[in-house]
């Protein structure tokens, strides 16, 4: 079977092609970075004016570099939700349009189940069940998987995503936007040990995270550090340094409290904030000292992509499984409400 696959739930434009025999064919993606840098964050409708813009240029380039006729597909993978509903729109218009025209099925697909499986385009796949950590800008929970469908949630944030908290910390030292990279990256010049950040809701029992704490320590170390005439290039990166050890501790710390409660031994993490050096290295070492098993998708697949709205897809539409013409974007949608595939 050979999939369109349709992402634009946020600030990415992606289109993919996926066969179900020969596995990932074409990818394409378009980021609107540097159209929402100027204001420092997303702006819902200019991005989904810009997916209006892109999207069938970008689904004729996919078709033609991969040499692929319309006429070919088997069916259409889209992203339904959860997102910015204008955005979202935009990619089901095109995609529901798309399918009617050929005359072929489509299938809504939630944003992070296709995050959650993005792993699986890579030759060494994660067997299930699993534990999965799903960490980006909008969503940072922990959750058992048993099956494509079959997901408990274990833990989520009570307030900021880690992705969020990565962004607005950026904000407040003004480095710039995306922030989560710039976060990361000037922690590599910081001193480890100057600051030490508090690791949020480890001493109570429970899987449940709290980043908007971290923010506000953030906010008060470098009024501090202005107010002592102290606010140079080191200790905004010591303090990014301090920053994210904090927040990675506090993923690790969770994660093992999940594999402990589950009796499980092997953990995926995707999405945007998987990318992370520190928090992909702290959790190595907790999976080395327990000899268990850790997945991600490649480094382009963390963030927003076609491909694993197209393999998510994929399993779905094999499954039997596709929506009607008036099936309309979720911007909040569970992923425990999805339907399992036996």
């Amino acid at each position: 079977m050979l999939v369109l696959g349709i992402e634009s739930s946020c600030d990415e434009t992606g289109i993919a092609l996926y066969d179900t025999d020969k596995g990932l064919i074409a990818d394409t993606l378009y980021t609107q970075v540097e159209l929402h840098a100027q204001y420092g964050g997303v702006v819902p409708e200019l991005a989904s004016r810009d997916h209006i813009r892109k999207l069938t240029p970008l689904i004729m380039q996919t078709l033609e570099e991969a040499n692929v006729q319309r006429n070919e597909l088997d069916g259409i993978a889209y992203t339904a939700g959860p997102g910015l509903i204008g955005a979202l729109l935009t990619g089901t218009s095109v995609a529901r349009s798309l399918a009617y025209a050929l005359d072929i099925p489509a299938v809504g697909v939630h944003h992070m189940e296709g995050h959650l499986l993005a792993p699986m385009l890579e030759a060494e796949q994660p067997e299930f069940p699993f534990i999965c950590l799903l960490i980006s800008g909008g969503h940072s929970m922990i959750i058992r998987v048993d099956g494509i469908g079959q997901y408990k949630l274990l833990g989520e944030t009570l307030d900021d995503a880690a992705g969020e908290a990565f962004d607005k910390t950026a904000k407040l030292l003004e480095l710039g936007y995306p922030g989560g990279p710039k976060v990361s990256n000037l922690a590599l010049k910081g001193t480890e040990g100057r600051y030490k950040f508090p690791r949020p809701m480890v001493d109570r029992p429970g899987l449940d995270m709290s980043f908007s704490g971290l923010k506000t320590y953030t906010r008060n170390t470098w009024l501090k550090a202005v107010s002592e005439d102290d606010a140079t290039d080191q200790t905004k990166a010591d303090i990014c340094r301090a920053f994210e050890i904090a927040v990675a501790d506090t993923l690790t710390i969770k994660c093992k409290r999940a594999l402990e409660q589950e009796g499980l031994n092997r953990i995926v993490v995707a999405g945007g904030v998987s990318a992370n050096r520190e928090i992909r290295a702290k959790l190595d070492a907790l999976m080395k000292k327990r000899r268990g098993e850790t997945f991600y998708p490649r480094l382009e697949f963390c963030t927003d992509n076609g491909a694993m709205i197209a393999y998510a897809g994929a399993q779905r539409l094999l499954a039997g499984q596709c929506n009607d013409l008036n099936f309309a974007a979720t911007p909040r949608w569970s992923l425990e409400d999805l339907i399992p595939i036996k």
